[in-house]
């Protein structure tokens, strides 16, 4: 019998887990040859979720947990749990039941019997989100296909059934600043997508923030796209141009009519404006040598302060 791992990182969802647990259980008997572990990872919460895990754990010894010693991010604690995950497929997914699990055997039918290296899910639609989020959303999956190399779908969840060998390749990328989205997309692999409605959470409140997601946003552009620079760039060198142009005007004109006085408002307002393009690409080109600084200096991706995972060899990533 094959095992499948289901990855589930968490942070403050003490009300979310025994729910999830017990909606889970309706569907995995039907994958009657599936056998099941389950990897929740605490994302440093304040709340009981370590205790919640603990607990499960306790009841079901399928039910793995590993503890961050801080917040390191969902990115990070969706990296913990594919690493400690031994199953030939993976399966990664919310806790907040909003990745609904009825859509596994479905998952399951695409990988085992249609040749797929991998399901994933889509949001149809946002339902219940608020109108100008949902704007900027859809903007941010136009823009970034545009600019990048790396295939995300509007509407993409998280919600995915994966083979061990793109699991293996996920984990191959070990670099600090991730974003598991554009990562999927990037090393390609056969993927079928299944489309469901929006589903509202479980219990609980959503932790990700308009600003959160912003910064989500602007973290996925960087990571795989370095057309900012080369907009900033090309920008730099118009303004150049331009102002090659405005010199030679303004000679002519000084030649042919003098030097009036007036035109110090526009001088100023041009003035203020090539500022401000200059400090927006410093801030650009300041943003991926950040990046690169993080990188470089190889720190881990996150610190275990607890587990009962047994199997992997944590070294690095965990607390003696």
């Amino acid at each position: 019998m094959k095992l499948c791992s289901v990855v589930v990182p968490c942070y403050n969802e003490e009300e979310t887990i025994q729910i999830f647990y017990d909606e889970m259980q309706k569907y995995i008997t039907k994958l009657s040859d599936l056998a099941f572990e389950f990897i929740f990872v605490d994302d440093g919460s304040k709340d009981h979720s370590l205790m919640e895990m603990k607990r499960l754990a306790g009841e079901d010894p399928s039910v793995k947990f590993i503890s961050f010693s801080r917040n390191f991010g969902k990115e990070a604690g969706l990296f913990a749990g594919l690493e400690a995950a031994s199953g030939d497929y993976i399966v990664t997914m919310d806790v907040d039941l909003q990745d609904p699990p009825y859509l596994l055997e479905d998952m399951y039918k695409a990988v085992t019997e249609e040749g797929y290296d991998c399901a994933a899910t889509m949001r149809t639609d946002r339902k219940g989100e608020a109108p100008i989020r949902s704007w900027f959303a859809r903007r941010f999956y136009r823009l970034i296909n545009k600019i990048s190399n790396a295939d995300i779908v509007d509407g993409a969840r998280d919600y995915r059934f994966m083979t061990r060998q793109m699991v293996d390749s996920i984990l191959a990328m070990r670099e600090y600043n991730r974003f598991t989205k554009g990562i999927f997309g990037w090393i390609g692999f056969k993927t079928k997508w299944i489309p469901f409605e929006n589903v509202e959470r479980s219990a609980g409140t959503t932790k990700w923030s308009f600003w959160k997601l912003f910064l989500y946003a602007l973290e996925g552009i960087i990571a795989f796209s370095t057309t900012p620079l080369w907009i900033a760039s090309i920008t730099g060198l118009l303004s150049c141009m331009l102002s090659v142009i405005a010199m030679i005007f303004i000679i002519i004109r000084r030649l042919l009519y003098g030097d009036p006085v007036d035109g110090w408002a526009s001088i100023i307002t041009i003035m203020l404006f090539i500022g401000g393009l200059q400090m927006l690409f410093l801030g650009i080109q300041g943003l991926y040598i950040s990046k690169m600084y993080l990188e470089t200096k190889e720190r881990p991706i996150y610190i275990t302060k607890e587990t009962n995972v047994k199997k992997q060899e944590t070294g690095k990533h965990e607390e003696e």
